[in-house]
């Protein structure tokens, strides 16, 4: 006897056919005044995350939710984050899939400036695009977090997003074997040591 629910449902996939893992990372919440905003959610016993300027002059006012992997930001106009660890490689498959995506962009003094940080900095190569209805994204590369954005236990979405922290950390670990001048036998140590760090926003081993 056949399943009734093939007569009512879609026949759905689960197969991610996505080159690019993208995390929704951060809702910015609408606020008309962001200390008092900040004062509240605080209260709430949300951590604080971050609290600073950026380049361009804007406020960054971060909060996560006890135990939530995405985070709030509080500003006048409503923005979603999408993180990825490939900002070039997340554009071109935006582009694949007709969204008129913009330029990857970096923020200066004066406001965006064209391409990515030439520093290659973590959070600071961007590009944005929107929905059909207006709803404004922020994709942004994230290769290291900043301290304390991460408290729980070292995770990963996906086999791709474990094989490029394990590319990065065999790239600093080539750095490390230069810089020893010998063989690191306890190399499966190190790189557990430096991903764990990577993802929790700690300085990295030398």
């Amino acid at each position: 006897m056949s399943d009734p629910r093939s007569r009512n449902e879609p026949a759905t996939r689960s197969t991610n056919t996505q080159g690019v893992d993208m995390k929704l990372e951060v809702a910015v919440l609408p606020v008309s005044d962001v200390d008092r905003a900040k004062r509240f959610y605080s209260e709430l016993g949300w951590r604080l995350d971050a609290d600073f300027t950026r380049a361009d002059g804007s406020r960054a006012v971060q909060l996560t939710p006890p135990g939530s992997p995405a985070s709030i930001q509080l500003n006048s106009a409503p923005l979603y984050y999408l993180v990825v660890s490939d900002i070039e490689a997340a554009r071109a498959e935006f582009e694949a899939h007709g969204v008129d995506v913009s330029e990857v962009f970096h923020r200066g003094a004066k406001g965006r400036i064209s391409g990515p940080d030439p520093e290659r900095p973590s959070y600071g190569s961007l590009a944005t695009f929107s929905d059909p209805d207006g709803n404004a994204w922020l994709v942004q590369q994230v290769t290291k977090r900043l301290p304390g954005r991460v408290d729980g236990d070292t995770t990963f979405a996906s086999s791709r997003d474990l094989a490029s922290a394990l590319r990065r950390a065999a790239a600093a670990h080539g750095e490390h074997e230069k810089r020893t001048g010998k063989h690191d036998d306890n190399w499966p140590d190190w790189y557990a040591d430096y991903i764990v760090r990577e993802q929790a926003g700690q300085d990295l081993p030398e």
